[in-house]
This record gives structure tokens, sequence and C-alpha cells, in this order.
């Protein structure tokens, strides 16, 4: 469920520094609370998905634990545990509960999210 841009918008959100590898942040992007991860598994990359849970219907996905299963990066909620995959924004346990995903890039030492 990745969002559409119509033109190339993007915030610097912080340095990469800034983000312990293998965990998130949550930054207001446009009036919307986005979930970004700082993923190192031998190449830093970052995700970035809409932080609040529907499953729990709070805006905790930024504290969830990052991993894998099998081949997908996830963050594990920290209320119910549900898995949402980092690229897609699926929730494995509850499809119907999907998140929006962003595009999301490392640039000059910074994270960027696109808008």
């Amino acid at each position: 469920m990745h969002r559409d841009i119509q033109n190339d918008r993007w915030t610097a959100i912080c340095a990469l520094e800034d983000i312990v590898p293998n965990t998130g942040v949550c930054a207001l992007l446009q009036g919307e609370h986005v979930a970004v991860f700082h993923v190192n598994d031998g190449e830093q990359r970052v995700f970035a998905i809409h932080n609040y849970d529907p499953n729990s219907q709070a805006s905790v996905l930024s504290r969830g634990l990052v991993g894998n299963l099998g081949e997908r990066i996830v963050v594990a909620s920290p209320i119910y545990k549900h898995h949402f995959d980092l690229q897609t924004g699926e929730c494995l346990e509850a499809p119907e509960h999907s998140v929006v995903t962003y595009p999301a890039r490392i640039d000059g030492g910074k994270v960027w999210v696109g808008a």
C-alpha cells in the first residue's frame, strides 16, 4: 500500500546516526505520524510506514521490535505483536489492517522520507 507521490517532495527527518541500527523513531510528516526504521543487516537501509497500529488503535509502531520472518523485514507492534512488513506495510497476521508505506532514502548522511 505504497503512498503515490505526485511530485518529488522529500523531507529530511534526522541524521542516520540519530537512529540506532535496527530500531525506529517517530516523525511528524505533513500532520501524519510516520515510523522511520534504520535497518543494518550488512547494508544501511531505511524504511518508513504509518506509525498507527490499526490492531491496537495506537500510534506505536516506531517502538516495535525490528527483525525478519523469512525474507521479510518486519516490525512487531509493541502491543499485540502483529508483524508489519517494512517494504509493503502488510500486516502478516491481519492483512486487512495493513499500513501505508512511504519512500525513504539515505542521502548526505540524513534520512529522507517522501510525502
